[in-house]
């Protein structure tokens, strides 16, 4: 019988987290897996580890005592989990809701392939909408083109296109360079070969380099990453850091900055930054103006507040 550690790491995502919890369960119903479910707690203020404690008695929670990000919260629950006897262990967000027996569909895939390290499901949004989650690795181009003020101006542009794999079909199961964390199922004999995530980057990026590690193992020990679009899980994306704003920018391109210099080197990584600031300081510049001329001010004091931190900051 395979065994499952379901990973989940939550800040201030009570309500979503009950939701995430019942969807996996419920579609591990009767599938003879083996399961366990660990929660990191990253010092939410919401109630979510009592809630856990009164709800949820047989599920791990690991109360980490400071928000220690994605990486850092995963890797204190892998750390846990790896100790003991388990076969594959799953990422889940909090804002995730499985559907049907998405999550046996994933564990069986692994199964039936010993050269498949990673497998992660299609998300969609709640409306049933596909949410883009294949990705190549970025090519200089993207981290100009992809989630910065010149992708607003050009959405799209072929340099964030190919990046998100949008040039293939999303119904179809395909080997890909990497997946959004949101959801993956990964080899526990992968993770201890190319070890933990890399907790220097406190939210985004993380998934990418660890996947890049992933590829480059041995191929005895299994290192494909496939996209498997029969399963399906809905995403609520962003609902932890949309409750800060200007930290969600900051930390993405901090985290893009990071990871381009580990990709490309600090000359380019310093380009980025540069590229990074002035582009922010246009979009500052540009909603002070509308504030001054009286267009939508609470909206454009806000934005730029955001900016203003990001200058500051990145």
């Amino acid at each position: 019988m395979p065994t499952l550690a379901i990973i989940i790491v939550s800040w201030n995502t009570r309500e979503l987290l009950r939701r995430a919890i019942d969807s996996a369960r419920a579609s591990l119903a009767g599938s003879g897996i083996g399961t366990r479910i660990v929660v990191v707690d990253n010092a939410s203020a919401d109630g979510t580890p009592a809630m856990l404690r009164a709800d949820y008695p047989e599920v791990e929670l690991i109360e980490a005592g400071t928000n220690l990000g994605f990486a850092g919260g995963n890797n204190l629950a892998l750390r846990h989990v790896l100790s003991t006897a388990i076969d594959y262990v799953f990422l889940l967000n909090p804002d995730t809701e499985s559907r049907g027996d998405a999550l046996p569909m994933l564990v069986r895939y692994l199964e039936a392939h010993p050269d498949v390290a990673v497998v992660g499901p299609r998300l969609v949004y709640p409306d049933g909408s596909v949410q883009p989650s294949r990705r190549r690795f970025p090519t200089r181009g993207v981290y100009f083109w992809e989630s910065t003020p010149l992708e607003q101006r050009w959405p799209a542009n072929p340099w964030a296109r190919r990046y998100r794999c949008a040039d293939t079909p999303d119904d179809r199961e395909q080997d890909v360079d990497w997946l959004v964390g949101a959801a993956l199922l990964v080899r526990r004999a992968a993770v201890e070969r190319a070890g933990l995530l890399d907790a220097g980057f406190q939210m985004y990026s993380e998934e990418l380099e660890w996947q890049r590690r992933i590829g480059l193992l041995p191929s005895d020990i299994g290192r494909r990453i496939v996209y498997l679009p029969t399963a399906t899980i809905v995403h609520h994306e962003g609902k932890s850091s949309e409750q800060a704003p200007a930290r969600r920018y900051l930390n993405f391109q901090r985290s893009r900055i990071r990871e381009a210099r580990m990709a490309y080197g600090a000359r380019f990584a310093g380009l980025l930054r540069w590229f990074l600031r002035a582009a922010y300081a246009a979009e500052l510049a540009a909603e002070a103006g509308k504030w001054l001329l009286g267009h939508k001010r609470p909206l454009r004091a806000g934005r730029v507040r955001v900016y203003w931190q990001l200058l500051r900051e990145l």
